[in-house]
């Protein structure tokens, strides 16, 4: 009993006290003058009944606190509650007692007998003082106002509780029967039972119904927005079905069957495949059935959208001239002669074919700046035909290449069947741009998606996921590029027709920038109309000393930078210079970047020069050898792979074991110690390319001969002394030329290779094959009067 019951019990007036039948409820709380009608299932609490009818009807109902557990002691029991006369009592099939109760009065539980044959208790009858001040009258004529809004709002009350309310003149009783009608708690309507004031009841009771007066409001706001929607639905439903009807009936057409037969014409005039036919009329049979009003109209109608958009058989004409095309691809690309080859061909074949030809999967390879991307625009330019681009770099998702099924929300197909939507052709040029940065996770892998894309013996019916009809492909010209070839899937290299563009020569570059690069960096600078000049001596300088590279992006960056600084001196009003020299570069571009011709300016021992293939094309890296007292161990440095530390210990070996033929002379292995390092440390290198390097540096230090400045090499080396062929001839003798190397060794089985240099490469560049050590030797090493050893 909390310390409210108690303050409030005080105002009762005790009235008399009296043993009684116990019937105790975890579920009612009865409250007096009111009735109510229970189940007794207990054989207990039916004796406790039976025994108030045997006697004066009256019976003593008390609630528990622990209403949750089956058991329950004396200490369990409330310590106030209700006399009650029993009216009337049904047995019921089940074996429980329905009975009616009519509370009389409240009364405090003093003393329980619960272990006889019949419960009961000692109680004392609790007498109200209710007397009608003005503050009673005032909290009454409340609660009966918020009372008569709660019946008004709530139909579980109805209006004969508030009828039967406004004819009770007592306080206490009408809060009582107010509380009767309220949804409580157990808890709570214990609580207003042991408030004994009717004052003090009337006060709490008035602060319930209110809290349940803005209930019901809300309640009732959100029945009605909800009905409203309803009945709008159902308006607007009747109103279509009306229209339909009207339409019938004056012979017009209905929006939605005149759309299912825009789309069945679309369909029936595409000239798709049969089987997609078929489909796309089942898909639209199947749209007509379905409530307009379903979400799953949006669905189905998004896919058939999908399929009338798609070319199935719109197709440009191929302009198979290739005088015509010959010209389109020398005036846009310079030099690159074996690609232009190969699509003249391709046109040639096709033309002589009368068009039954697949179409090649050619891979464009080179290092940045080459100009892969830009030859695919000409390609297309070149055959008529429309182009589109898709970049795969950084692309994991499969789904990106097939679509996602019509399962997931939002679900739409692949980039390559957008990518024709887009292209409206079905022989568009292709281009799926870095093929070689696509990546693998969880998601799939989108190189094994691309297999059917680009194999001809299977993409003339490509499967989408989301389509889920064949789509051809056959007639479309797929153009790959990358940078190397190394990360894409063999399986996917095996479908390619590759072809690689080299790097660029000094001429090639000058002769780019001054028919394209600098017409185009003047017109986007806003100097169109200006004769400003860049020299044939500036281009070159900038290639030498500004720009290392295979391709000729960062040379397009440098003249732009020249012409943007001129730009600003012409907004400026400042008079602009009409010829730009090599000796004003470092006035538009600073101090030069980069050292022209670092095979070296003098011999030097244990200092060799090698070439490597890298993703910008090409590169001369230099081995340097040094030896130290010690205990005969080896050190490599300059972020080594496993593969090229390995050919420094093989080089280090044929060192040891021909010492005669090499010339090394006072040298014991055990108490020296050699460390190789190879420069540019933060930049990783690996490959056996690098092993006659490291051996040429390695006997220069131990027989003290300088090796020469201007020679470069490449090659495998075996403990032998055997040199073995490597790959990328070409990229590395682009790169030698660069630096101003004269004397280039390479394998005797690379001879072939040089025959894809451009000319001017192979004019200034002595090209040597060597097939031992020796030879090798013999060409770099300098002797002591300047001969070769």
């Amino acid at each position: 009993m909390t310390t409210r019951t108690k303050r409030t019990r005080a105002r009762g007036k005790a009235a008399s006290s009296l043993t009684l039948p116990l019937l105790v409820r975890r579920d009612t709380i009865v409250f007096p003058n009111q009735a109510a009608q229970v189940l007794v299932f207990r054989n207990s609490a039916q004796r406790a009944v039976e025994a108030a009818m045997e006697g004066d009807h009256r019976i003593a109902v008390v609630g528990r606190r622990n209403f949750r557990e089956r058991d329950f002691t004396a200490e369990d029991l409330y310590g106030l509650g209700v006399m009650a006369t029993v009216s009337r009592t049904l047995k019921m099939p089940d074996g429980s007692l329905n009975i009616l109760l009519e509370g009389t009065s409240r009364i405090s539980i003093d003393r329980t007998h619960l272990d006889g044959p019949v419960a009961q208790a000692e109680v004392t009858i609790l007498e109200e003082v209710a007397e009608k001040t003005d503050e009673v009258l005032a909290l009454m004529r409340a609660v009966l106002s918020l009372f008569e809004q709660a019946t008004k709002l709530s139909p579980q009350m109805g209006e004969d509780a508030h009828v039967m309310a406004m004819n009770v003149d007592d306080p206490g009783w009408m809060a009582d029967l107010v509380t009767s009608y309220l949804q409580l708690s157990l808890g709570d309507r214990q609580e207003l039972l042991e408030i004994l004031s009717p004052l003090e009841r009337l006060r709490r009771v008035n602060l319930l119904l209110a809290k349940e007066v803005e209930i019901l409001q809300l309640q009732k706001g959100i029945q009605t927005e909800v009905q409203e929607e309803v009945e709008k639905n159902q308006r607007e439903h009747l109103l279509r079905e009306q229209m339909r009807v009207v339409r019938r009936q004056l012979g017009e057409v209905d929006p939605q069957t005149k759309d299912s037969t825009d789309l069945r014409e679309k369909v029936q005039g595409l000239g798709m495949p049969e089987e997609v036919q078929k489909k796309a009329l089942e898909e639209i049979e199947r749209l007509e059935g379905i409530p307009s009003m379903s979400p799953e109209v949006g669905v189905v109608r998004n896919y058939l959208d999908w399929l009338v958009s798609l070319p199935w058989q719109q197709a440009t004409e191929d302009a198979l001239d290739t005088r015509v095309a010959a010209e389109v691809l020398n005036e846009n690309h310079y030099g690159l002669k074996r690609v232009k080859e190969r699509i003249l061909e391709y046109m040639a074949v096709r033309k002589l074919s009368e068009g039954k030809l697949n179409s090649p999967i050619l891979c464009f390879v080179g290092a940045p700046g080459v100009g892969k991307t830009s030859l695919g625009k000409s390609i297309a330019t070149a055959l008529g035909r429309k182009f589109v681009r898709v970049s795969l770099g950084g692309t994991r998702d499969e789904a990106e290449i097939r679509g996602h099924r019509r399962t997931y929300v939002g679900a739409m197909p692949g980039r390559i069947i957008q990518t024709m939507r887009t292209a409206g052709t079905i022989n568009p040029v292709f281009m799926l741009d870095e093929l070689d940065k696509l990546g693998v996770d969880f998601r799939g892998d989108p190189s094994s998606a691309l297999l059917e894309v680009l194999d001809p013996e299977q993409n003339h019916a490509f499967s989408d996921h989301y389509l889920e009809v064949p789509y051809d492909l056959s007639k479309v010209l797929f153009i790959a590029t990358a940078n190397v070839l190394d990360p894409v899937l063999p399986a996917l290299r095996d479908r390619l027709e590759v072809i690689e563009l080299p790097g660029y020569t000094e001429e090639e570059k000058l002769h780019i920038a001054r028919r394209f690069l600098i017409p185009k960096q003047r017109e986007q600078n806003g100097l169109g109309g200006k004769d400003v000049r860049i020299t044939a001596e500036a281009v070159r300088r900038m290639v030498r000393e500004y720009t290392r590279e295979a391709g000729v992006r960062h040379l397009e960056r440098e003249i732009g930078g020249v012409y943007r600084k001129i730009a600003r001196v012409v907004a400026e009003d400042r008079p602009a210079p009409r010829r730009v020299g090599a000796s004003a570069l470092p006035k538009y571009l600073g101090p030069p970047r980069f050292t022209w011709g670092v095979a070296g300016e003098k011999d030097e021992v244990g200092v060799a020069t090698g070439v490597a293939r890298t993703e910008a094309g090409g590169d001369v890296l230099s081995v340097e050898v040094t030896l130290m007292k010690g205990k005969g161990t080896l050190t490599l440095t300059g972020s080594l792979g496993d593969v090229m530390k390995e050919s420094a210990q093989a080089a280090l070996s044929y060192a040891r074991s021909h010492q005669r033929e090499c010339l090394i002379k006072g040298i014991t292995f055990e108490e020296q110690d050699i460390h190789v390092h190879v420069p540019a440390g933060a930049v990783p290198k690996d490959g056996p390319s690098a092993g006659v390097t490291m051996a040429t540096a390695l006997v220069s230090a131990l027989s003290s001969r300088p090796v020469r400045k201007n020679v470069a090499m490449t090659g495998e080396i075996t403990l032998r002394g055997k040199v073995l062929e490597v790959g990328g001839i070409k990229e590395k003798a682009l790169a030698a030329h660069r630096a101003g190397i004269t004397t280039f060794l390479l394998p005797k089985k690379n001879m072939s290779d040089l025959a894809e240099l451009p000319p001017k490469v192979r004019r200034d560049i002595q090209f040597l094959p060597m097939e031992w050590v020796g030879e090798v030797l013999g060409a770099a090493l300098v002797t002591a009067t300047g001969a070769g050893a």
